[in-house]
């Protein structure tokens, strides 16, 4: 098989590297992750209080009020791509944070269901947003060598978004008398006011990334994208030296000139289709592995083990906690051990401890063992399919449609988020919270397969080095390499 020719590399010494500016502006960006995750979760703990305000009781309402959000990610990682690429990636994460700050607010004083899921959806057109821009933007302003780490980054701002929500919902509610009933619940200052703060608090956040979007630079791969080369050339300059400034500019240059055109079409090229295939096969992965059920319907997991809803609270916080450590030890490992080798260990991981914990359930086991498993799935999640699908997403894709290739692999991850959440209480009624656990620790064990047969290695490459006009298999051919220990 003829072997693919890639730019040689462009990237700065570690020396010329000017790290304090780079993690300043990628950790603005990954406010978006922070907003992201507290938004995404938020609802974990509300959720007893505002079913009890609202009344609902079917499955279908429960599960609707729990997966309303998703349609708006969906939606909003529809449009992420072509606002990004029309308006620059700047533009579009400010308007994700306005998205964010209004629609908090609105959907904590809600005083009937339908406003209650409208503006839901709207907080998720602005999670769409933010899931697409903040690993994108991210990756495009980062040096090879520092990329894993950088747009990891985002993924730890999304978990400490997780954990600051748990904790908020925790703190904000008063304690709930063991056996209180729906309607002592709902007549509680919990069921009245405190799961409407629950929502509000994201509003501040919200408004900082708001105000500090205009302190960072434009990306300048998109820059370059609109033949703004003396811009993009001055970001480089600034984040790795002159030098890197020069030779970055010649390297973009020359990938765009071999890049597919810019457009939707372009992604069903024959150099395309495959990166995109496994872009959309790893997104889905990441949500059926079945994870954000420990997050969205806490109640119903840690009840099912005996808890109580205080307990469950506070374990909740202890997810949070596990989530937000081994998220640490992923941005250690990602740029040392690569992609690949984290992606599998976390989905053997995953469906490892999923197994166990439905034979936990199907024995009768309850207390501190399921949350002993629960919180080894966590563990490995946090370390594996959480932070590296963000990654390898964000960089497997040529620079001119990157944006539309991410938004699609994205909108794929949120119908599968949906998809998930919402089946969750049917398939809880029908197979037993045993048999659930056992179809996602599967799906888990499948997954790793997938992974050892068909993703590349991209740690070290630079964006343009992976952006090769050729077919999907000379590029996976011009990849493999690095999985393999060569320089």
């Amino acid at each position: 098989m003829q072997s693919v020719s890639i730019a040689p590399s462009a990237e700065p010494s570690e020396a010329d590297i000017r790290l304090a500016y780079v993690w300043l502006i990628a950790f603005v960006a990954a406010f978006g992750g922070f907003l992201f995750g507290y938004d995404w979760v938020v609802i974990g703990g509300a959720k007893p209080f505002y079913e009890a305000y609202f009344h609902l009781h079917s499955p279908q309402a429960i599960a609707w009020a729990n997966s309303s959000a998703l349609v708006g990610c969906f939606l909003g990682s529809l449009i992420a791509g072509s606002l990004s690429d029309r308006y620059g990636r700047k533009a579009a994460l400010a308007v994700a944070a306005l998205g964010f700050a209004v629609s908090s607010i609105f959907t904590g004083w809600s005083f009937s269901f339908p406003a209650f899921i409208a503006w839901r959806i709207l907080g998720g057109v602005a999670i769409g947003l933010a899931s697409n821009i903040s690993p994108t933007y991210i990756a495009e302003i980062s040096p090879a060598q520092w990329r894993g780490r950088l747009v990891s980054l985002n993924q730890l701002a999304l978990v400490i978004g997780i954990l600051i929500a748990q904790l908020a919902n925790w703190r904000i509610a008063q304690p709930v008398p063991s056996g209180a009933t729906e309607a002592m619940i709902a007549a509680s200052w919990n069921g009245q006011l405190g799961w409407r703060w629950m929502f509000s608090a994201v509003a501040i956040p919200a408004l900082v990334l708001l105000v500090c979007t205009p302190l960072i630079p434009e990306s300048p791969r998109w820059l370059m994208t609109r033949d703004r080369a003396g811009d993009a050339k001055a970001v480089l300059a600034r984040i790795g030296g002159a030098r890197y400034g020069e030779k970055g500019i010649a390297t973009i240059r020359e990938s765009l000139k071999n890049s597919p055109d810019d457009g939707w079409r372009a992604l069903f090229s024959p150099a395309i289709r495959g990166l995109l295939l496994i872009g959309i096969v790893l997104a889905v992965l990441q949500q059926f592995s079945g994870i954000n059920i420990l997050f969205n319907y806490a109640e119903e997991v840690y009840r099912g083990a005996g808890y109580g809803v205080s307990d469950i609270l506070f374990n909740i916080v202890i997810t949070g906690a596990i989530n937000l450590i081994f998220t640490l030890v992923a941005m250690g490992l990602v740029d040392r051990v690569g992609r690949r080798a984290l992606m599998i260990f976390g989905c053997f991981g995953i469906g490892l401890s999923h197994l166990a914990a439905s034979y936990a359930y199907h024995v009768g086991a309850q207390g501190i063992g399921i949350l002993a498993l629960t919180l080894s799935a966590i563990g490995c999640y946090a370390m594996s399919l959480a932070p590296v699908t963000w990654v390898l997403i964000s960089e497997i894709f040529p620079n001119r449609v990157r944006a539309s290739a991410v938004s699609v692999s994205v909108a794929a991850l949120w119908v599968a988020s949906f998809i998930l959440t919402y089946t969750f209480p049917f398939l809880n009624s029908a197979l037993g919270t045993s048999g659930t656990f056992l179809l996602y620790g599967g799906i888990c064990l499948v997954g790793g397969r997938f992974v050892i047969a068909k993703v590349p290695e991209t740690k070290g490459r630079s964006l343009e080095q992976m952006a090769v006009k050729a077919s999907t298999s000379k590029i996976r051919q011009a990849l493999e390499p690095l999985s393999q220990g060569e320089p």
